[in-house]
């Protein structure tokens, strides 16, 4: 596998990012690991297998998940992390969720492929 560069894993939290908003699980799948884990602004903790089937029956359902601003990432080794100010607007049972968010997520390489193992999501409060 060639080096990974900055470019490389923007690109792939890019992707990820749309094929959550497009449910397109057969990307989301590709891009998570089987071991990954969700914590939500909220404090939930998913499972790759709960997050990604909840956005398959539409218990999840994004309209907007993007990147407001420069994605920060830091490489190292087999592993590389992104940090970042994300918009995003969620339908779930019982509510919404809408506004600006930091994101973490953290890509490790596995059998010449990067996929996500963490993300955690901390709600930036509206200013008044």
């Amino acid at each position: 596998m060639d080096p990974i560069d900055e470019a490389t894993i923007r690109g792939l939290e890019d992707a990820r990012l749309r094929s959550l908003v497009d449910a397109d699980l057969e990307v989301a799948r590709a891009l998570h690991a089987d071991d990954y884990e969700l914590i939500t602004p909220g404090a939930a903790r998913y499972s790759k297998d709960d997050y990604l089937g909840a956005i398959e029956d539409g218990t999840l359902d994004y309209r907007v998940f993007e990147a407001e601003a420069d994605v920060a990432v830091l490489l190292a080794g087999q592993a590389a992390a992104v940090r970042y100010v994300a918009r995003i607007d969620i339908r779930f049972p019982g509510g919404t969720d809408s506004g600006r968010f930091w994101h973490t997520d953290v890509w490790r390489l596995r059998d010449g492929r990067w996929q996500a193992v963490w993300s955690q999501a901390t709600s930036i409060p509206a200013r008044e």
